[in-house]
């Protein structure tokens, strides 16, 4: 039960309840002592450092969360890094922040910095770098006394990919993610001695995109596909068994029609879901004993496949674990962009149903993207999220250099 007391030890300097303050770091900490275990009913996955799985972006922010299959921009190394091979220019950097979860923490956010650059017509090599800070902790002892002053929580990926064009409509990336996340700052918890969770970890991807032609307008349609965060558990401590990082598999499709010279539109549709054990249904009165579902504790291969049938309500349960992200763009003149989506997640699984929106505006050297997410539950702690983006193409600032030379 360390993350229990760790939890009931922090003061997060905000005047809010402290039932808000556990609330909020039940979310971003991998807390499965903490939470029931499967009633039947309600089954939620838990996954140490799961900012890994936050959007980063406004245009996918916008359009529910869907990303794996859209046309390719700067993020593409956060949903599929294949779609580098076949996006336009030579380099490209990005910057994207996020004011996460503020209804709740003033002073979290996420922030993210990602740039490509290609070696050829058929190779393409990206990094990126994604930073979480959790905001200023107090941690106290059992008797309220401060342990820690003002320790700010933080956490980050850094990543590199290399994609590569295998034909004129398929192309395949690659990519290596090392994690760090530093929760506690080395506090020692009913006398247990904590420590910075590290984990490494890579993804394999695809994206298939090929143009067609409906009722004599022109358009392209898209597949992708992205294993993500494949690799090593993590742990705060050595005095238990290390937690998941949440592995993950991504589907998507998507479809852009060109209306006319000026105007076009694309739908997209992501199925996701995640790569790690269901935690199963015990039965209480004797220790460890399994009722329905399987053993949670095995390796990362055998979680990665057991989790498409381990589920302790069976197929349907495992259906349930799927979420649905949908999405639509609309583009005038390739330079003003109306973007609007929606996410589902089952009940029994986390309850996020929400609205998304936001528009962009492509300049000839940047782009500046906007977008606002509507949760439709009460309460949410997503709620009235905001995303700012901004990205620059070098191959426009050199064009714009030529033009005035």
């Amino acid at each position: 039960m360390l993350y229990l007391c760790a939890i009931v030890a922090m003061d997060l300097k905000m005047k809010n309840k402290i039932f808000w303050n556990l609330i909020i770091l039940l979310l971003i900490l991998p807390f499965e002592d903490v939470l029931p275990q499967s009633s039947g009913t309600e089954s939620y996955i838990t996954t140490a450092v799961p900012f890994l799985t936050i959007t980063p972006d406004s245009r996918a922010g916008a359009m529910g969360d869907v990303g794996v299959a859209t046309t390719p921009d700067c993020f593409s190394l956060h949903w599929n890094a294949a779609k580098y091979a076949f996006i336009d220019g030579k380099t490209g950097v990005a910057l994207a922040y996020t004011p996460w979860l503020r209804a709740i923490v003033p002073d979290m956010n996420i922030a993210y910095l990602t740039g490509y650059y290609r070696l050829d017509s058929k190779q393409t090599i990206a990094a990126s770098l994604m930073y979480n800070s959790l905001g200023e902790l107090d941690f106290r002892d059992d008797f309220g006394q401060v342990t820690i002053n003002s320790f700010k929580a933080n956490e980050f990926a850094i990543d590199g990919s290399y994609s590569r064009l295998f034909s004129d409509h398929f192309s395949g990336g690659i990519a290596l993610r090392f994690i760090y996340s530093n929760l506690t700052g080395g506090m020692i918890a009913t006398g247990t001695e904590t420590k910075p969770g590290i984990s490494f970890a890579a993804d394999l991807s695809g994206y298939y995109t090929r143009d067609i032609e409906l009722s004599g307008k022109t358009g392209q349609i898209r597949a992708g596909i992205n294993f993500s965060n494949i690799g090593s558990k993590l742990s705060y401590t050595d005095a238990r068994d290390p937690d998941f990082i949440p592995m993950n598999m991504r589907l998507g499709t998507s479809g852009t029609l060109n209306l006319d010279s000026y105007n076009s539109i694309t739908l997209s549709l992501d199925l996701n879901k995640l790569l790690v054990p269901t935690p199963p249904k015990y039965d209480i009165s004797k220790k460890d004993s399994i009722i329905s579902g399987k053993n949670p504790h095995v390796g990362v291969p055998v979680a990665i496949f057991q989790s498409f049938h381990d589920a302790p309500g069976g197929l349907k349960e495992e259906l349930h674990e799927i979420t649905y992200s949908f999405g639509a763009e609309y583009w005038y003149n390739k330079q003003f962009a109306l973007r609007c989506g929606y996410f589902y997640e089952d009940a029994s699984k986390g309850n996020r149903k929400n609205f998304t929106a936001g528009a962009g505006v492509r300049m000839n050297i940047f782009t500046l993207d906007f977008s606002y997410l509507m949760a439709l539950a009460q309460n949410s702690p997503l709620a009235r999220t905001i995303r700012f983006t901004l990205s620059f193409d070098f191959n426009s600032l050199r064009n714009v250099s030529k033009s005035r030379g």
